[in-house]
């Protein structure tokens, strides 16, 4: 019989950990803003030595790989710098336009009464209309909001990639067991068979058939080795390792049964999901979008100061204030004066809402969607570990038994015992597959939800240093 080892494709697109906040409220922004000055550079920890991050020997827990990598995953890192950049970009979007210096030098001065103008200097600030400012700050703590729930989502969906590779990795190693412990045993019985067959108790074909058993679970065992170095060197990059640092005896999982219905799921999912809570913030982003376009058709101000240097004029007869340099007080307005392109301005911002609003629905709708086939995934696995625990393997093992049994005493052949242990091998790869699948499965709707979904259903632990906003 054909031996397959049982795998699924690993996507990292999922994460149970949902730690940081929901949504970033404008009064924390400006807080944030106020106080991430140079003193908040200081406090972002250098990156440890990389002899800190290949100390994973012994019985690796997973607690302890997901805080190693929210430390040091690069895509967690970039994120969290993202946000912070767009946090800074507060005071530039409501701080006045730079004034302006204006100077003017005559090569040939202009006459005046009192005297050649040499030069002339103005000076002049722009005011926007009261109001517009404010706005315009408004959609930066929007973008500053949607730039924390994208490093929410990094941190979530790199922690979720951990999760995955630990348990496929378990499930490789699992694997790796169940190949040795039943390469032992097939040896010794491709001994017997060879030994039955000089004495004419075993046909040729039993002799072939053990041997290319073995054969068969020679090559599953370099496969499976092949397996978990590429899933080692999946996991260290998660972490920011070299590829090839050794991982040591991975934790056993414990995997308590699903007890939510998909109903809850969703409307925690709605509450949670990221991908959602942007949309939502879009939506808002719109309502601010259309009030800014309307001050936007408001005239702005200028005020300046003007100073000209007066030379003394070359005349016979001097006025009494020839010379004195002359001194003015400047004020402008912008006359908003094209309708056609402020109406437009309103009524893009108008379209902006009503996108922003159906990209929500959208993406309700396709978080619904993944969360059903996970739901489904998750609870099918669990019964399929359920089946081969408790009944399938249970009597493969049996079965393997009976048959040796029959088999000594001349009422079975050699064939229906190799059949029986190649049964009870690939019920022990599919019971640890099936394991591995519904932890994973489970790990992504924790994810989706932001809680767990087994037991109490708690908020999912924050890893060690998080910050907070």
């Amino acid at each position: 019989m054909k031996h397959l080892i049982p795998r699924i494709p690993v996507k990292p697109a999922w994460i149970p950990i949902s730690w940081l906040s929901r949504e970033l409220a404008p009064a924390l922004i400006l807080s944030a803003v106020l106080f991430m000055g140079p003193t908040a550079k200081a406090d972002v920890a250098e990156p440890p030595a990389a002899a800190e991050r290949q100390t994973l020997a012994g019985t690796v827990q997973l607690a302890n790989l997901i805080d190693q990598a929210y430390t040091h995953n690069p895509s967690i890192q970039q994120a969290r710098e993202a946000w912070r950049a767009t946090v800074e970009n507060y005071r530039i979007t409501t701080g006045y336009p730079d004034p302006q210096l204006m100077v003017t030098w005559f090569p040939e001065p202009i006459e005046t009464r009192l005297g050649p103008q040499d030069w002339n200097a103005r000076i002049s600030q722009m005011i926007p209309f009261p109001g517009k400012l404010s706005k315009a700050g408004e959609l930066v703590a929007a973008d500053a909001r949607i730039a924390r729930l994208k490093l929410d989502k990094a941190v979530k969906e790199t922690l979720l990639a951990v999760r995955e590779s630990y348990y496929e990795l378990w499930y490789i190693r699992q694997a790796q067991t169940v190949t040795r412990h039943n390469a032992g045993l097939l040896n010794h019985l491709r001994k017997v068979s060879e030994t039955a067959h000089a004495d004419n108790r075993a046909t040729l074909t039993d002799v072939v058939k053990a041997q290319s058993q073995t054969g068969q679970l020679q090559y599953d065992s370099l496969l499976l080795e092949e397996l978990e170095q590429t899933e080692i060197t999946r996991l260290n990059g998660l972490l920011n390792r070299p590829p090839e640092s050794a991982l040591g005896v991975l934790e056993r999982p414990v995997l308590a049964p699903l007890s939510v219905e998909v109903e809850t799921i969703y409307q925690l999912a709605e509450a949670n999901q990221e991908e959602i809570l942007i949309a939502q913030v879009g939506v808002d982003k719109g309502d601010t979008k259309v009030s800014l376009a309307r001050f936007q058709n408001m005239p702005d101000f200028k005020v300046g100061l003007f100073y000209a240097g007066i030379g003394e004029p070359d005349v016979p007869v001097q006025p009494r204030d020839a010379g004195r340099d002359a001194i003015g007080l400047q004020a402008g307005i912008s006359i908003p004066l094209w309708f056609g392109k402020n109406n437009s301005r309103v009524d893009k911002a108008m379209a902006e809402k009503s996108s922003a609003r159906a990209e929500k629905a959208v993406r309700i709708n396709a978080v619904r969607t993944k969360i059903r086939t996970l739901y489904f995934k998750a609870r099918n696995a669990q019964r399929i570990a359920t089946l081969y625990e408790t009944d399938l393997v249970p009597q493969a093992a049996r079965s393997m038994e009976i048959a040796e049994v029959w088999y000594r005493e001349g009422e079975s052949s050699f064939t229906d015992f190799i059949e029986t242990q190649s049964v009870w091998y690939n019920f022990q790869l599919a019971l640890a597959r099936a394991k591995a699948d519904y932890g994973i499965n489970l790990a992504r709707l924790e994810r989706m939800a932001g809680r767990h979904l087994t037991g109490d259903m708690q908020i999912l632990p924050e890893p060690a240093g998080k910050e907070q906003p």
